[in-house]
C-alpha cells in the first residue's frame, strides 16, 4: 500500500471531525499530513530548507481553510493540489528576486547497511540519480514520482495532476528514457543497473 493510501485511511476519520471544529482532530490531521507534505514539497522544490517552507506554508492553509476541502476527491488528491500550487507560487517568488539562489540540494533518508563501503556506494548512487531526477522538466518530474516513489496508478496520477492517464504514461516513459540516457552518457558504469 502506498503512503498516499495508508495516509488516506489515517486520515479519513479526522477530517470530518477536523470540518466540524475539532481542534483535537485538526491538530492529529497536521501531524499525519507533515511528512508526506513535505516529500511532495521537496519533489517540486529539490531543497530542503525550500521544502520544509512550502510544507509550513501549507500546513498553515490547512488549519486555516480547511472549509475549502469539498469532499469531491479522496483528501490526498486536495492536499497535494494544495501542495503543488504552494510549490509553484513559492518557486516564482524564488525566481522573482525574493531569494538570490536556489540551492541544489537534495535530501534523502539513508539505508543503513551492514557494509560502510556499501553505503557510500549507495549514497554516491542515490546522489547521481537525484541529480539526474532534477534536470528531468517539471512534469516529467512529478509524474515519475507519484507513479514510482509513491506509488500512485497512473489514473491516480491522472486525476491528481487533472491530465489524461495516457498522457501519464508518456510522461512516465519519457522520464525513464532521459534519466536512462543520462546515467548511460555520464555515469556509464552503473549501466547494469539501468
Amino acid at each position: 500500500m502506498s503512503d498516499t493510501r495508508q495516509l488516506d485511511d489515517a486520515v479519513a476519520p479526522l477530517v470530518p471531525r477536523a470540518l466540524a471544529g475539532d481542534a483535537t482532530a485538526r491538530d492529529a490531521l497536521l501531524r499525519a499530513c507533515h511528512a508526506t507534505v513535505y516529500r511532495w514539497a521537496l519533489v517540486h522544490m529539490g531543497d530542503p530548507d525550500d521544502a520544509d517552507d512550502v510544507a509550513q506554508e501549507v500546513l498553515v492553509r490547512l488549519a486555516t481553510r480547511l472549509d475549502r476541502y469539498a469532499g469531491r476527491s479522496r483528501f490526498t488528491t486536495w492536499l497535494y493540489q494544495v501542495t503543488r500550487n504552494t510549490a509553484l507560487g513559492f518557486g516564482r517568488r524564488l525566481a522573482s528576486g525574493l531569494r538570490l539562489a536556489h540551492k541544489a540540494a537534495w535530501h534523502t533518508e539513508s539505508v543503513v547497511r551492514e557494509d560502510p563501503a556499501g553505503r557510500v556506494q549507495e549514497s554516491q548512487v542515490r546522489a547521481i540519480v537525484m541529480e539526474l531526477f532534477r534536470e528531468l522538466p517539471g512534469r516529467q518530474r512529478e509524474v515519475f514520482h507519484l507513479t514510482e516513489v509513491e506509488g500512485l496508478a497512473a489514473t491516480e496520477v491522472a486525476e491528481r495532476l487533472g491530465m489524461n492517464p495516457v498522457t501519464v504514461r508518456a510522461h512516465l516513459f519519457r522520464a525513464r528514457r532521459a534519466l536512462r540516457a543520462r546515467i548511460l552518457a555520464r555515469h556509464p558504469e552503473l549501466a547494469e543497473d539501468c
